[in-house]
Formats: C-alpha cells, sequence, structure tokens
C-alpha cells in the first residue's frame, strides 16, 4: 500500500516535470498562441484516438456525460489559451511561478463541489502562495498582463482539475481524456475562426516547430493528461494541484539552461517563488502527518 502511494507521487512529479518542461516548448515554438493551442489539441486528440481504436476501447458514453465533457474540454482548452499567451507576453519563470496559484483556486472549489469541510491547513498554505504571488506581481510590474492571464490559467486548471476528479471514478481516463481534447479542439477552433487565424499558411511551419509541436502533443498533452486523470482516482484535487505548484521549479531551472538571461528575474522574485514552494513541502508534511493518524 504505502509503496503504491510512493510510485503515485513520483508519477504524479515525473507529469509535473513534463509539463514544467511545456513552458520551455511554448516558448521555443515559434507561431501564436492560438494556433500553437490547436496544433497541440489535434495531435493529441488524433494520438489517443489511434491509442482506442488499437486497444478496443468503447466510446459510447449518454448525452448527459458527453456534455460535461464538453464543458470540462473546453475549461482545458481555454485554460492553455491563457497559459501560452501568458507565456509569450511574459516569460516562463513569470508564468509558472504564476500558475502555482491553483492550488489557492483549488482549495475553494473543492469544498463548494463535493460539499466537504473547508481545512484550515489547505486555506493558510494558499494564502501563501497568494503573498507570494503579491510580492511577485509588485517587482515584476511590466509583466501585469501576463500575470492576469497566468491567473487565469491558474483559475482554469483548478477548475479543470476539481470537475475531472468526479468524472475520471465514472469514466475510463482514456475515453475520458479523449473526449475532453476533443471538445476543447472545437473551442480552440472556432475562436481560431473568429480570430482569421485559417490562412493560406497556416500548416506552413518550420521543421523545428512541427518537432516541438508534436512532442507538446504527444509526451506533453496525450500522456500527461491521461496519465495525471488516472491518478486523481487515487490522489485529492488540491495535493495534484498543489504538487503542480512544482512546476515552475522545473520549468524555471529548465528555462535558464536554454533561455539564458532573458530568464533572469530581481531578487524578489525568488523571494515570492520561495513562499510558493514552501507551501508545497508544508502540505506534504501536513498530508504525511494526518495519513499516520
Amino acid at each position: 500500500m504505502q509503496k503504491n502511494k510512493l510510485q503515485n507521487y513520483l508519477h504524479l512529479h515525473f507529469i509535473v516535470f513534463i509539463w514544467g518542461f511545456t513552458a520551455i516548448l511554448g516558448k521555443l515554438i515559434s507561431i501564436d498562441a492560438i494556433p500553437l493551442v490547436w496544433f497541440r489539441l489535434s495531435i493529441a486528440s488524433v494520438l489517443l484516438f489511434i491509442y482506442i481504436i488499437i486497444t478496443k476501447i468503447n466510446l459510447k458514453v449518454d448525452l448527459k456525460t458527453l456534455l460535461l465533457f464538453f464543458t470540462v474540454g473546453s475549461i482545458i482548452g481555454l485554460h492553455w489559451l491563457a497559459f501560452f499567451y501568458a507565456i509569450k507576453i511574459a516569460n516562463i519563470s513569470i508564468t509558472l511561478t504564476t500558475l502555482a496559484t491553483g492550488a489557492f483556486f483549488t482549495s475553494i472549489l473543492e469544498p463548494i463541489f463535493y460539499k466537504t469541510k473547508l481545512k484550515w491547513y489547505e486555506v493558510l498554505l494558499s494564502l501563501l502562495t497568494v503573498f507570494g504571488i503579491v510580492i511577485i506581481y509588485n517587482v515584476e510590474a511590466q509583466y501585469s498582463l501576463g500575470i492576469i492571464f497566468a491567473l487565469i490559467a491558474a483559475l482554469l486548471s483548478a477548475l479543470f482539475t476539481v470537475a475531472n476528479a468526479s468524472l475520471v471514478q465514472k469514466t475510463n481516463t482514456s475515453v475520458l481524456t479523449f473526449y475532453e481534447l476533443l471538445f476543447a479542439t472545437l473551442v480552440i477552433s472556432i475562436i481560431l475562426f473568429y480570430n482569421n487565424g485559417y490562412t493560406k499558411n497556416f500548416f506552413n511551419l518550420s521543421t523545428n516547430d512541427w518537432i516541438f509541436i508534436f512532442i507538446l502533443g504527444s509526451i506533453c498533452t496525450a500522456y500527461a493528461l491521461t496519465a495525471s486523470a488516472k491518478l486523481l482516482k487515487k490522489i485529492s484535487p488540491f495535493t495534484m494541484m498543489l504538487t503542480v505548484n512544482l512546476e515552475p521549479v522545473y520549468g524555471i531551472i529548465l528555462a535558464l539552461f536554454v533561455f539564458g538571461n532573458s530568464e533572469k528575474m530581481n531578487t524578489s522574485f525568488y523571494y515570492g517563488a520561495l513562499l510558493i514552494f514552501i507551501s508545497v513541502i508544508l502540505n506534504g508534511i501536513i498530508k504525511s502527518k494526518n495519513n499516520e493518524e
């Protein structure tokens, strides 16, 4: 039992590392946020569909469930749109650190969705995270618009995680992820259409862009999203969101190696980031103590 828990947490951290790498790919890919998300979702949807066909998984679901998939899929599509837009107009360090506020939003949303008691330590840890964000916002005001879009991405991510935690208990995770990605693609396709994004050069991308987009759509989306959905059967939404707060650690370290000086921030930024990371460690300690009791 303890070994399985350790494997689940290690798997979760591996997925979070992949999501940290997602930000690097978003910066390396030269196209704008909307077409980037469209390509990511399209590739992931196709790959998951091929997997479902090969493994002969039944895709049939009732209309009510399909509508729920559409709602949650729309949320994740808009989350990625806000996320990549924040990266394009700010940078990786700002976007990933601000995204850690997802735990704050989850601590509020989870009791509302599941009618559970609000946990005092989750609120305190979330407030610690928010305080860290306030410090970052004050010292990096030039990235204010990027921070706002990253906050929107964090809220949508929390909403997606909390909603998905219920759905994964009732549906095959591959089927769930496929429909959510499919509907997310539909929503982004509509946004792309109204932004006149379909041009004759739409598919005319550089070789590097195609390589990075394929990695983004396959490993960072189709695999990571399906695996995280399976883990939601065994890990609470709040713990998942708080662990995802480590995404900035992995992402910022990778960004410093890849992009160098453009990712170096004011010293106060790192103080704010440290507060956020401390909340992750404290959550692990408290959760571990509660499990022992």
